[in-house]
This record gives C-alpha cells, sequence and structure tokens, in this order.
C-alpha cells in the first residue's frame, strides 16, 4: 500500500475527483430511475409490476457481483478492474438509454449491475490506498458526501432530466461522468500488484448466483403468472431451492468455500444480515412506491415528485452526520431503536394518505423516515461488523452487502406485486356496492357523471373505483412495512456491546 501512496502523491486529487465521479454515477443510479419509472412504465408497455424488474434487476446483479470483487481485484489488477467496471457501466447506460423494449432495458439494467457493483469497493480500496494513513478519515469522508449526494440529488435529476428531454437521459447522464472517471484514472491511477494465484470457489459462487437469480425470477414474475399454478414459477422454485442446497452441502464439506460458516457463529453478525435485509427492503420498497403515487394518484409534474422527493436523502445526510459523532459515545442498540421508531411511525403515518396530502405533509414525512435511515445505516454496520476477528471482516462486509442488496430487490418485488393483486381485490369488493339499485344514484348530481345505465357513467364510475382500490392498496403495503420494520426489534436484545469501538474510516467502509 505505501508503493502506491508513494507514486500516487502527486496525483491525489485528480484520483479523488475520479474516484468520487465513480461512486456518484453509481449512488446517483440506485434512485434517478425511480422517479422516471411511470414514463418508462408507457414508453415499453408494461404493467406496474414489470416495470418494477427495472429497479430489481438492477439490484440483483450488483447483489451477486459484490462478493467476488476482492478475488477480480487481486487476479487481474485493482486499475484493470475500476477501468473495465466503468467502461462496463457507462456502456450499459448507454445501452439502458437507447432500449426499445422492456426485455431489453431489464437485460441492459442487469449488465449495469454486474459491473457497477465493483465502483463502490473499488473507490474504497482506490482512496485508502493512495492516502497515508493520518488522511484516510478525511479522504473517506469526502468520498462519503458523494454517496450520500446520490440519494438527495437523484429523484431531482432525474425528475429534471425526463420533463426537460425524456427518461432515457437519465441513463445518458452517465455518459459523460464515466468518460471523465475512465480519462482521469487512465492518466493518473498507477498499476497495482497482480496475484496470479487467487482463487475463487466457483461452484459456491456459482449456486449462490443461480439461487438469488432463480428466486427473484419467481417473485418478479409470480403475480404476473398466477404464481404457482405456472409451471414455470414451480420450475423457478425448484431450481432456487436445489440450487441453495447445493450451496449449503457445499459451504459446509469444501476446505475454501466461498461463504465461511465460522462468520455466523459471531451472534452480532448473524444479527446484523437478518437485521440490514429487513432495512434494505423497507428503504428500496419505499422509494419505489412513492413516485407511482405522486405521479399517477396525485397528479404531480415529474419535477415537483422528484424536488418532493430528494429532501428524504437530506434527512439522512443529516443524522448520518449526527450518528456517527455519537457512535461510541451511545449505545448502538440505542440508536438502532430509534431508528426503527421513527422509521415505523412514517410508515404508520403513511397509512393514513390520500390523494388530498399536502406537499408539506410529504416533504415532512420524507425527511423524518430519512432521519431513521440515517440512525440505522452506520450504527447497524459497526455493531454487525466490530464484534468480527479482522480476518473476517471483510468477507463480512460483502456478505453484509449482498443481504442488504437481496432484501432490496425482495421488498421491491413484493410490494409491487401486493399493490397489483390488492388493486384488483379492492376494485372487486368496491364494484359490489355498485348497482342499479343504489338508491346513491338517485341523486341528480351524482347521476350526472356515475350513471350506472350508461356506458359512459359506467366507465366514469370505473376510473374512481380503480383509483379507490389503488388507494386501499398502497395503504396495504405501507402497513406491511411498517409490521416489517416493528418485526426486528427483537433482533437488538441479540446484539452484544464489542469490547472496543473500531475506528472512524471503519463506519465509512463498513456502510457500504
Amino acid at each position: 500500500m505505501m508503493s502506491a501512496t508513494a507514486a500516487a502523491g502527486g496525483n491525489r486529487a485528480a484520483i479523488t475527483a475520479c474516484a468520487i465521479l465513480a461512486t456518484l454515477m453509481q449512488a446517483l443510479d440506485t434512485t434517478i430511475a425511480n422517479v422516471a419509472l411511470p414514463y418508462m412504465q408507457g414508453s415499453v408497455s408494461a404493467s406496474q409490476d414489470q416495470i418494477a424488474w427495472v429497479l430489481t434487476s438492477y439490484i440483483v446483479a450488483a447483489a451477486i457481483m459484490t462478493p467476488p470483487t476482492g478475488y477480480l481485484a487481486g487476479r487481474f489488477g485493482l486499475k484493470n478492474l475500476f477501468l473495465a467496471s466503468v467502461v462496463g457501466f457507462t456502456i450499459a447506460s448507454m445501452l439502458c438509454g437507447m432500449a426499445q423494449s422492456l426485455i431489453e432495458i431489464v437485460l441492459f439494467r442487469v449488465l449495469q449491475g454486474l459491473f457497477g457493483a465493483a465502483l463502490v469497493p473499488l473507490s474504497q480500496t482506490v482512496l485508502m490506498n493512495v492516502y497515508p494513513r493520518e488522511q484516510q478519515g478525511s479522504a473517506m469522508a469526502i468520498w462519503g458526501v458523494a454517496v450520500m449526494a446520490g440519494p438527495v440529488l437523484g429523484p431531482v435529476l432525474g425528475g429534471w432530466l425526463t420533463e426537460t428531454y425524456s427518461w432515457r437521459y437519465v441513463f445518458y447522464i452517465n455518459l459523460p461522468i464515466g468518460a471523465l472517471a475512465f480519462l482521469g484514472m487512465t492518466t493518473f491511477l498507477p498499476d497495482t500488484p497482480r496475484n496470479a494465484g487467487a482463487k475463487l470457489d466457483w461452484f459456491g459462487f456459482g449456486t449462490l448466483s443461480l439461487t438469488i437469480g432463480a428466486l427473484q425470477i419467481m417473485l418478479d414474475r409470480g403475480e404476473q403468472l398466477d404464481w404457482f399454478g405456472s409451471s414455470e414459477i414451480v420450475a423457478e422454485a425448484i431450481i432456487a431451492a436445489s440450487a441453495f442446497y447445493l450451496f449449503l452441502v457445499h459451504t459446509f464439506t469444501a476446505r475454501d468455500p466461498f461463504v465461511r460458516p465460522s462468520l455466523f457463529r459471531d451472534r452480532n453478525f448473524t444479527a446484523g444480515v437478518l437485521f440490514v435485509a429487513i432495512v434494505g427492503l423497507t428503504y428500496y420498497a419505499s422509494l419505489a412506491l412513492q413516485p407511482p403515487y405522486l405521479q399517477n394518484l396525485m397528479d404531480y409534474p415529474i419535477v415537483t415528485a422528484g424536488l418532493v422527493l430528494g429532501p428524504r436523502g437530506v434527512g439522512t445526510m443529516a443524522a448520518m452526520m449526527l450518528v456517527g459523532r455519537l457512535i461510541g459515545k451511545v449505545d448502538t442498540r440505542l440508536l438502532l431503536g430509534t431508528g426503527l421508531a421513527i422509521t415505523a411511525w412514517t410508515f404508520y403515518e403513511m397509512t393514513g394518505w390520500t390523494p388530498d396530502v399536502s406537499q408539506e405533509t410529504i416533504v415532512v414525512v420524507g425527511v423524518i423516515q430519512g432521519i431513521g435511515l440515517g440512525f440505522l445505516f452506520v450504527p447497524l454496520s459497526v455493531v454487525t461488523l466490530s464484534t468480527l476477528s479482522p480476518a473476517l471482516r471483510a468477507e463480512g462486509a460483502g456478505l453484509y452487502s449482498l443481504s442488504r442488496n437481496i432484501g432490496s430487490s425482495v421488498g421491491i418485488s413484493v410490494v409491487t406485486g401486493l399493490l397489483t393483486r390488492n388493486t384488483q381485490i379492492n376494485h372487486a369488493e368496491l364494484t359490489q356496492q355498485v348497482t342499479a339499485v343504489n338508491r346513491m344514484f338517485e341523486d341528480p348530481s351524482i347521476a350526472q357523471f356515475w350513471n350506472p345505465l350508461t356506458a359512459a357513467g359506467r366507465a366514469a364510475i370505473d376510473a374512481v373505483l380503480t383509483q379507490q382500490a389503488q388507494i386501499i392498496a398502497y395503504i396495504d403495503d405501507y402497513m406491511l412495512l411498517m409490521i416489517a420494520v416493528i418485526a426486528v426489534v427483537p433482533l437488538l436484545i441479540v446484539f452484544k456491546k464489542p469490547s472496543s469501538a473500531p475506528s472512524a474510516p471503519d463506519h465509512t467502509v463498513a456502510m457500504e
């Protein structure tokens, strides 16, 4: 590391800028596409649950490719992997913008996730390598700003680009950023030694990847294909279960498995992995629900929707800065409990929303929800990884990120599937109240617009019933997310206090 530090000494500013650009590019893509989803849905003729594949395909691909990043960096060299990731991510972004069908955009999002998975850990590694130990904390703090800026800028920038140009530009924006990052890294980043003898447990990696992929496809397509009434869903369930069985058998019998079972002897790590899966589920699921609600049910222009959603990231950023100062001084379990309480309260508030809710209420609840998430992210990574031995910490951080991503993709699939299903159920129940003998239709002011005896009247009634059914379905989803947050409260009892608090730079690295 010292040789890399010396070689890059005169170029630290340029390398830092390029690493931040690469991180910002990846961080933006976690939120920038959300606000444009209703526009993409119309452009590629997709249903509401199908368009969610744009989000889940990216998250799953990134989840699968995050754990082998260390092996790939050692085998091919950090610089080479970084450049390949930037180029691949940029090209995949361009292809996403050019996509003409749902299948194309999902496939290109998978490609984007595969290449983008390494950008955050590689950016961290580059900065840790080129700065001496006494400056690493400051470097990671600067880098952390880019990570936190993504959720703030994403909805606002995505809304403006979609309104001014089209939804395709939420992907095209990565082209100039990627080009600058590539040119800068090519010019200033020194080469690092390669480890030709590096090995990866390909069987373990392959079976785990197959498990995650098959499970996600099953969740994404289940609602559309009537779940286990479809032979495809049955086949995907069998593949996922079989691959997971092989993965478990291999993990407990291989000499150097992809996932070391000894990690799960640490109760903090085991509880933290479960905890972060629920945090990822609630965070990304709520991100996926908000834009369609604002644009489809409340008729918000896309720029307004982006501006209303942006402050949520500000709340997260502010809370993370505060919590960073409290860690080590306040019991981590108390910080986590505070975050869970705040998050659960915001979801409870959202169960009372209707399309008449004010912008001020949406912004305030969003900021408070962001604060709750800020109280969860950093303390959770610290308490999960701090009790692991240094030899296991890097592998543990990879599994921690994997669990968060799996929770995120599963959460999006579940809430969008339930939204579609519950809308249909609610519509059917509401329709039972609409009959020609209902005395409410005798009122001339009502019959003028909603007359069940005319085609135009029935169409108007159906439109209102559909909207009401969707509102109830959203309430059901928010109630489910609130219950999911409350369900992890008992895990706070499982966590034990580490013997000594890790240093500040470890907080930042572990967070991602």
